[in-house]
């Protein structure tokens, strides 16, 4: 109900009696509507209106004029109304803001005989005014009560009740209509309320199941239809009516009253929504397609059969692989031909098996390979205990589906008692006069059964899947002999690094392209090297087959030899070039040098090109320097930044020969992101490598991710299955070596300083808890600082790394590479080195730009490798 406003009081006017009798009026009226609900109207006095009344379609509002005739009560429906707000409406003349100038002295009179105590009731024209949230000037028409009231001091004023007439005439309008469409449709017409009861049918659907319209209200769908079909039907209404998505064309199957017929029917479901939009029910409307339904039903059986052969001859076979050609088959029959199917196969034939293993009693090992389902994921169990995908199981001697293996005959299997499947067609696959498999074909209850039109079209199904697989197979078993040689080229297990996070992804081509026996020639690797420093290496021997993977394994090998040589990233990459050119000759890289100054024919089979990027990461620094002999460039994502190609000049790819490699140095800040990969991630046939290297920047926009889920989630980004090329990933994580894991100290050449050199490696071993490692660091270190002393030049730099193991290295000036060498027994020195290497894990000597450096490396204590102890280590020495 629209408010009252408080500030008018009870009237002393006659006119009292009238209003009573108008308030007695209406409770009759609601009093009245409740009890058609079955609720008394003195069980509703002092209720509320809920959401969903009359007052949520009419527009009703309440005013109170002050004895001077201007507003001095406006309740929110009249602001909703008018447009108006209270303060602003308050203090207004109604007749001068509301009247149309040709009315205003007739509204004087009215005005004067209403605060004269006078009830009036009419039809009043009004006319939005100035300051109106609606149109300014827009006329209505409404049905003004007016009742005279007394203030608290005596004075005379009113109370009216507006109500919008144009929108009781729409309402009108709409209820008409309404009643047109719902009487006069020629489809079943049912109102249901959110109890799922029947509220008002129309005569067409009562014509159908018997009886008035009225003999069905208050009915459910268990009133009509089969428990079965009622429970389906029931919760997709409650689905409707909790989410609000309309439910279009169901078909739902039933009988009707006086016939054994089933009859079909199409039913939409909607929701129905208040004034308020509050749901108050579900809308149905269905027609009869039972007819329509059976002579459907017969042309799809008359076409049924050509076209399943059509759709298999075009979709089985298209692939070499023997799984997802058995899913081929599978969706060219669910739901086609038969709601459920399997396909089992001789496990010995797919364990490479030259020849079939048929045991004459049908009872082999198979292996399911496929399934498919209409009606349930769950497991077949149309022919005995449900079988899952991938499990190896055998059929029981006397079984139908044993004798169809024996006989290579088709047996039909009828369903089990309150189970699922209503028949099932156990076919064997044929190929080639040998039996490889069986194939299942169910319907379940409910379906039309297997006839014998259905049963040769089975077979020829069957034997065309079967000839596919057995090509499949034959392919799989060339596939996986090339993927091992593939593989075996490969860095095995997960590769680590110093400073890195290391995460790598290999997918090998063909997989999906019909070419098993051809393998690629990328590759990646992960080389550690002196001083906590790495080497990233990812390449491309270009070309396809054995000899790519040949190829791509000695440049592999020859990429770890020359990493040992701790040879700058250019110079790696001439000496590869030389070697890739060589890998064509008969006589390799001499053979190829002097074949270089003679005029030759080029034999292009014969001609070995690669592509290669060389990286070496320092972790001490957080510096890496790139080489790269016509690769794509690496990608680099730095913290909060966009993902970047880096500027690395491209070169020549290995095997031309004739042109110098650059180096390009960066600084990667901590916790950034580098990937290094090959074209087969970026570039196929339908995405060109400008657009694949856009989408692979774009899928690096989420670095911070564990690097493992960054790798797969590039993969499943981009187009990685397209099968004509392998692909490589590399992606390595800056994780620095932090400053409290390294000492450095630069010691004057000054015999003192081996001293010192002593002091500062004892000082920082016990600062990091390694005592363990204190005698034999000392030792060695000051083997080392003598040598330099000794035979090097200018200052000495000593510097210890921590990490997964301990490093000491000593910097000098001095060109000369120490040379390790047996002492004899009677020289009194030259048994430094060979201490070095006694008590080391490691050791060595590398080039630097201004000079050399000796390190090297101890395992830390606790660890897999044992420390030598130093005193057995000079005794060995004698």
């Amino acid at each position: 109900m629209s408010e009252i406003p408080a500030k008018a009081t009870e009237s002393e006017d006659p006119s009292e009696g009238a209003r009573a009798m108008a308030v007695d009026g209406l409770a009759s009226v609601v009093g009245g509507a409740l009890a058609a609900d079955g609720v008394h109207a003195g069980d509703a006095m002092w209720q509320s209106s809920p959401p969903g009344s009359i007052y949520d379609y009419i527009k009703v509002a309440s005013f109170s004029i002050g004895p001077d005739g201007l507003v001095d009560q406006w309740s929110l429906r009249a602001e909703h109304l008018f447009g108006i707000s209270a303060a602003h409406a308050v203090g207004m003349d109604p007749i001068e803001a509301f009247i149309d100038p040709r009315h205003r002295e007739r509204g004087m009179r009215k005005m004067a005989e209403i605060l004269d105590g006078r009830e009036w009731t009419g039809v009043v024209p009004f006319r939005m005014p100035e300051g109106a949230e609606g149109e300014c000037g827009h006329e209505g028409l409404a049905e003004v009560y007016v009742m005279p009231t007394r203030t608290e001091d005596g004075e005379k004023a009113a109370v009216c009740i507006v109500v919008d007439v144009r929108t009781l005439r729409s309402i009108e309008t709409d209820l008409a209509a309404s009643q047109a469409i719902f009487g006069q449709s020629p489809f079943g017409f049912l109102l249901i309320d959110p109890d799922l009861r029947v509220r008002r049918v129309n005569h067409r659907f009562a014509s159908v199941f018997g009886g008035t319209p009225d003999d069905h209200r208050g009915k459910g769908v268990h009133d009509f239809l089969q428990r079965g079909e009622a429970e389906r039907v029931a919760a997709t209404m409650r689905r409707v009516l909790e989410t609000g998505n309309s439910i279009t064309d169901m078909h739902v199957t039933g009988f009707v009253p006086g016939s054994d017929e089933r009859r079909h029917w199409s039913v939409n479901l909607y929701r129905v929504h208040s004034g308020s939009g509050r749901p108050i029910g579900i809308a149905w409307l269905g027609t009869d397609i039972t007819s329509r339904r059976a002579a459907a039903r017969e042309a799809a059986a008359a076409r049924r059969n050509l076209a399943l052969l059509n759709e298999a001859g075009a979709r089985i076979g298209n692939s070499l692989d023997l799984e997802t050609t058995a899913r081929q088959l599978l969706d060219v029959v669910v739901p086609g031909f038969c709601d459920l199917a399997t396909v089992d196969l001789y496990q010995g034939l797919l364990a490479g098996d030259e020849t079939p293993p048929g045991l004459a009693d049908g009872s082999a090992e198979l292996r399911r390979v496929a399934f498919a389902s209409a009606v349930s994921d769950e497991p077949f169990e149309g022919t005995g205990v449900p079988v899952s995908v991938g499990a190896v199981h055998h059929y029981p001697f006397n079984s139908p589906c044993a004798d169809a293996l024996r006989t290579a005959r088709p047996q039909f299997v009828p369903g089990e008692d309150g189970g699922l499947v209503q028949s099932t067609l156990a076919v064997p696959m044929v190929a080639h006069d040998t039996v490889v498999g069986l194939v299942q074909f169910a319907r379940t209850k409910g379906s039309e059964p297997f006839g014998e039109r259905d049963r040769e079209l089975a077979v020829e199904l069957a034997a065309r899947a079967a000839v596919c697989i057995d090509n499949a197979r034959l392919y799989r078993r060339e596939h996986e002999r090339a993927l091992i040689l593939q593989r075996s080229l490969l860095p095995p297990g997960d590769p680590e690094a110093s400073g890195l996070d290391i995460a790598c992804r290999y997918l090998p081509g063909n997989v999906n392209t019909g070419r098993p026996s051809e393998v690629g020639g990328d590759w990646f690797d992960v080389i550690e090297l002196p001083g906590h420093r790495t080497a990233l290496v990812v390449g491309d021997v270009m070309g396809r087959g054995l000899r790519a993977a040949v190829a791509m394994g000695e440049l592999r090998t020859a990429v770890r030899t020359l990493a040992q040589l701790d040879l700058e990233p250019a110079e790696v990459l001439s000496q590869l070039d030389e070697i890739a050119r060589g890998l064509g000759a008969p006589g390799g890289v001499t053979q190829a040098t002097r074949a270089a100054r003679r005029p030759r024919e080029a034999d292009l089979s014969e001609v070995y090109l690669a592509t290669c990027v060389y990286a070496v990461y320092d972790s001490v620094t957080r510096r890496i320097t790139f080489a790269n002999a016509g690769h794509l460039p690496p990608v680099l994502v730095e913290p909060g930044e966009p993902a970047l190609m880096l500027d690395v000049p491209p070169g020549m790819p290995l095997g031309v020969g004739g042109e110098p490699f650059e180096e390009v140095e960066v600084e990667l800040p901590e916790g950034a992101l580098l990937a290094l990969y090959t074209d087969g991630l970026v570039e196929s046939r339908d995405h060109p490598l400008d657009e694949g290297l856009q989408a692979f920047v774009a899928a690096l926009s989420d670095p911070a991710q564990p690097l493992e889920d960054v790798c797969d989630h590039v993969l499943n980004t981009l187009d990685t299955h397209h099968g004509e090329d392998d692909i490589a990933l590399l992606m390595a994580r800056v994780q620095g070596l932090p400053n409290e894991s390294v000492g450095d100290w630069t010691l004057p050449r000054e015999p003192r300083s081996v001293g010192r050199a002593r002091e500062y490696a004892r000082a920082q071993l016990i600062s990091w808890d390694m005592e363990p490692l204190v005698d034999t660091t000392e030792l060695l270190v000051s083997e080392l600082v003598t040598n330099a002393l000794r035979y090097g030049e200018g200052e000495i730099r000593l510097r210890l790394l921590l990490d997964r193991t301990l490093v000491c290295e000593v910097w000098d000036s001095g060109l000369v590479q120490p040379r390790r060498r047996r002492a004899r027994d009677t020289d009194e020195g030259g048994r430094g080195l060979q201490l070095v290497g006694l008590l080391s894990a490691a050791w060595g000597s590398r080039r630097t730009p201004r000079g050399k450096t000796v390190w090297f490396e101890l395992p830390l204590p606790g660890g897999e490798t044992r420390l030598t102890d130093p005193a057995e280590a000079l005794l060995s020495l004698f």
